[in-house]
């Protein structure tokens, strides 16, 4: 087997996992929350925690992996995931297992930085829109995966395994990389780690979606919510000032912010990001109270869009490389405008067949969009800095999940009673609700996904943008027939 194969094969679990486990927790939070006697502040941070470490920690873990070797890096991720994993599935109240969804969130982390970067660096550039379509067939599979297994588990078995199941994969996974990739030597080695600048960074994400969630759960106007949201500034605004005028080896050279193919395309993935994470909040909720179906009932219907991402994302990955990434991102985006303003429209009455379908129309945009956008940042970035590259990348990505994450409660819960609004985010719903409320919601879930519509339109302005300072890329491809065509891109 090639190279290249085995360093895929070696994503790809990591890959699966956190695919897997994006779906199974939502389905647990119910018998967790009774098990561990939880309320709906905890059970929201359970989810907010593996981002928040994720999100905070991805950029500086990805400029260390550039420094001391991405092998080494992607093996500890692998064992702090799974340890994370194993210790979750342990935790003995739900505060604890907060702390050790964030051990999961920097596991993820490690994984995350890397992924993107090992396969930059072992597939040539005229592949890597394939690589990476290649990789959606993973999450979708992951992701319809993880609702299958998690309902299995939560009819016959205790929460405490959705967790528990990863350790296995991640022990194998661990062995597989250990003894799969090889370690690229990198010209940037010497370098130290701005030591510094990542903990400030670090603080002022963290202020940031910290202050955006105590705003959601307690009140805009509590302390903590004022002073987390007024922080941020600060520390971002020194982080760049560091960057910029003192440090010896940045972790981000913001001159790469200059080159707008690769701004424009990281600032689309944010928009997309943002306007995303919602729309599987907003579907289950409508289902459950809107249909009257159980959560597994309710994720279960979700699955059309995992396999329309699974099934077009190698499609969109190896049409990206023979003609042209933003042309296929730019198409993908289109797509899902309009998927968002038909989910907008849904009605106590809507037939499950009208939502199944925009829900595949929705995961057939992102197969084209994800693959096609992600090979346009990594053909940006220097080959010696895939690592922050990847980094920045994820970061925007993630940031834009949780902020969606807020929307979507919000919408919930400016137009339901809170304890309305519990309810459905764990899945504790005794049939539909009332027409009053059954009302309300319909309102709050047709702004929030027109609100998404109007980001996504804006993340497809972005990618569609000429750029003017972008350096014309001439891409050598090899189609069907064998004869080698140049494009520019």
């Amino acid at each position: 087997m090639e190279y290249k194969w085995e360093a895929f094969s070696v994503t790809s679990i990591g890959s699966l996992m956190a695919a897997v486990d994006s779906t199974v927790v939502i389905l647990a939070l119910l018998p967790i929350a009774k098990d561990l006697n939880s309320d709906f502040v905890t059970m929201v941070w359970v989810v907010v925690a593996y981002l928040l470490a994720n999100t905070a920690l991805v950029l500086s873990l990805g400029r260390v992996s550039d420094l001391h070797g991405r092998k080494k890096m992607y093996n500890i991720g692998f064992v702090v995931f799974t340890v994370g994993s194993a210790l979750s599935g342990l935790a003995p109240t739900g505060y604890v297992l907060v702390v050790f969804r964030a051990l999961q969130g920097v596991g993820a982390a490690m994984l995350t930085a890397n992924s993107f970067a090992i396969l930059s660096e072992a597939f040539p550039p005229r592949e890597r829109g394939k690589a990476f379509g290649a990789n959606s067939i993973l999450w979708g599979i992951g992701s319809t995966v993880g609702i299958v297994i998690g309902g299995v588990i939560i009819a016959f078995a205790s929460w405490r395994w959705i967790f528990l199941i990863n350790v296995p994969i991640g022990i194998f996974g661990t062995y597989w990389a250990y003894r799969t990739l090889k370690e690229v030597k990198n010209p940037a080695s010497s370098q130290s780690f701005d030591l510094p600048a990542a903990v400030v960074f670090t603080l002022g994400l963290f202020s940031f979606i910290y202050g955006v969630t105590s705003g959601l759960l307690y009140s805009w106007t509590s302390l903590g919510t004022l002073l987390s949201l007024a922080a941020t500034p600060g520390f971002i605004a020194f982080f760049i000032l560091w960057e910029i005028r003192y440090s010896r080896s940045p972790i981000i050279d913001f001159s790469v912010f200059r080159n707008l193919g690769f701004t424009f395309p990281v600032v689309s993935a944010l928009l997309q990001s943002l306007a995303l994470f919602s729309v599987n909040f907003l579907l289950i909720f409508y289902l459950e109270g809107i249909g009257g179906f159980s959560v597994l009932t309710a994720s279960y219907l979700l699955i059309p869009m995992a396999v329309g991402a699974a099934v077009v994302g190698p499609i969109g990955g190896v049409l990206s490389d023979r003609m042209g990434p933003r042309l296929i991102a730019s198409a993908g985006l289109a797509i899902q405008v309009g998927a968002l303003l038909s989910l907008s429209q849904l009605t106590v009455s809507t037939p499950l067949t009208y939502i199944g379908i925009a829900e595949g129309l929705y995961g057939v945009g992102g197969g084209l969009f994800w693959p096609a956008n992600t090979s346009t940042i990594m053909a940006a970035t220097q080959p010696g800095k895939y690592g922050v590259g990847s980094g920045i990348m994820n970061t925007f990505r993630n940031t834009g999940m949780v902020l969606s994450f807020a929307l979507s409660l919000t919408a919930v819960t400016s137009v339901i009673p809170s304890y309305v609004a519990y309810s459905l985010f764990v899945g504790d719903v005794n049939g539909k609700l009332s027409p009053v409320y059954a009302s309300g919601y319909l309102s709050g879930q047709r702004f929030a996904l027109e609100l998404s519509a109007v980001l996504v339109l804006v993340s497809l302005l972005f990618a569609t943008s000429r750029r003017k300072n972008e350096v014309a890329r001439v891409v050598t491809s090899v189609p069907a027939s064998g004869a080698p065509v140049r494009r520019r891109d």
